[in-house]
């Protein structure tokens, strides 16, 4: 008895807009950039037929990686709500896949965006086992203070003892496949952002996801206990925004491109891997292969990085010592650079930077749970 699933960032899937780029220009669409817009009124107009034009196109290409995947059960980020989702379901996934996600579940957690992680799932596996949803539990209410995590590093970003752990949430849910228990814990670690206080990015809000991912460790042991742990079926599934090995890019089109495989001295994700207490099962192909986003801010700085994760408990992953996860990299834009032999053909209407599926990679595995 098997069941497939699969996590996907689907990057920012809204049903509403934003028009802070009017005050912001950080946050203004490059495309409005180029005009002279005379008041807020006129941009209010212009983003509204900007992000609609958009979106059209995107979603598309986000409902055809999702169907790729041949998932049963779906951990999503980047979700503004279950409308957004119900919207997105309706109006593409179906018309791709026919009526196959009828269950879905959408966690209101502690994003200032808005964006939620979310979970869908048929009623039963393609071999015909039920799916049965049994309890979805948040842990977004979660402090610092609360698990005992708060570290003097996190007060230069301003967060205090008594603030909310999870930038999204934790999201834990428990599920029967043909009878068997299956525990899905649903993240969306806090991103990495611009540089700030001297450091880069990465490096300035790591006591962040230090915290986040304490935290989920600290759930899954009280959950099963730190002793029995390793022998429950669990996983820990999304984009932790963080890696502990990247593939470098140098070279341009003319002089060849080279690839150079980079390891991190430090991860978030060193917590949950650290003693076997969970298997990265992406890191079961090849070091070149295991990225599922590509980084650029220029010809200067680029690479390739895995931010979108399955860790499966040392039962789930023994049980499972074949599987290799597939990672559905059709809809990436044309700018991103894939190492040799991992080219794919891309999805119709792929744009050199946009549309695209989404920033992220699908990653999706087939599990057996007996």
């Amino acid at each position: 008895m098997s069941v497939r699933i699969a996590t996907f960032n689907i990057e920012n899937l809204m049903n509403r807009f934003d028009y802070s780029g009017f005050r912001n220009g950080l946050h203004q669409d490059r495309a409005l950039a180029l005009f002279s817009i005379k008041d807020e009124e006129e941009y209010r107009l212009l983003e509204r037929a900007r992000a609609i034009a958009h979106a059209d196109d995107t979603r598309q290409l986000t409902a055809l990686a999702i169907a790729a995947t041949r998932a049963d059960i779906l951990c999503l980020q980047e979700v503004d709500n279950a409308a957004a989702l119900r919207a997105f379901e309706y109006g593409y996934l179906f018309k791709m896949i026919g009526s196959g996600y009828r269950e879905s579940y959408t966690s209101t957690g502690n994003d200032s965006r808005g964006i939620d992680v979310a979970i869908m799932m048929r009623t039963e596996t393609r071999d015909g086992d039920p799916i049965e949803l049994v309890r979805v539990t948040s842990h977004a209410h979660v402090t610092f203070d609360d698990f005992g995590l708060y570290d003097p590093a996190l007060e230069p970003l301003n967060i205090h003892p008594n603030d909310r752990i999870f930038r999204r949430d934790c999201l834990e849910v428990d599920l029967k496949v043909g009878g068997k228990a299956l525990t899905i814990y649903l993240v969306h670690f806090k991103s990495m952002g611009p540089g700030r206080n001297g450091l880069n990015g990465r490096d300035a809000t790591m006591p962040v996801r230090m915290a986040e991912a304490a935290a989920v460790r600290r759930i899954i042991e009280t959950r099963f206990g730190a002793d029995k742990a390793a022998r429950r079926r669990w996983l820990i599934c999304g984009d932790c925004n963080d890696y502990y090995e990247r593939v470098l890019i140098h070279g341009d089109e003319v002089t060849g491109y080279e690839f150079e495989p980079v390891k991190e001295e430090m991860s978030s994700l060193d917590l949950l891997l650290a003693d076997g207490f969970a298997e990265n099962i992406v890191s079961r192909r090849p070091e070149l292969d295991r990225w599922t986003l590509f980084h650029t801010r220029g010809p200067d700085e680029r690479h390739l990085c895995q931010l979108d994760y399955l860790l499966l408990s040392p039962a789930l992953a023994e049980r499972n010592s074949q599987a290799v996860p597939d990672i559905i990299r059709n809809g990436q834009p044309w700018r991103a650079i894939f190492p040799p032999g991992q080219e794919v053909d891309r999805f119709p209407r792929t744009g050199w930077d946009r549309p695209k599926a989404s920033d992220h990679c699908p990653v999706a595995v087939t599990l057996d749970l007996l």
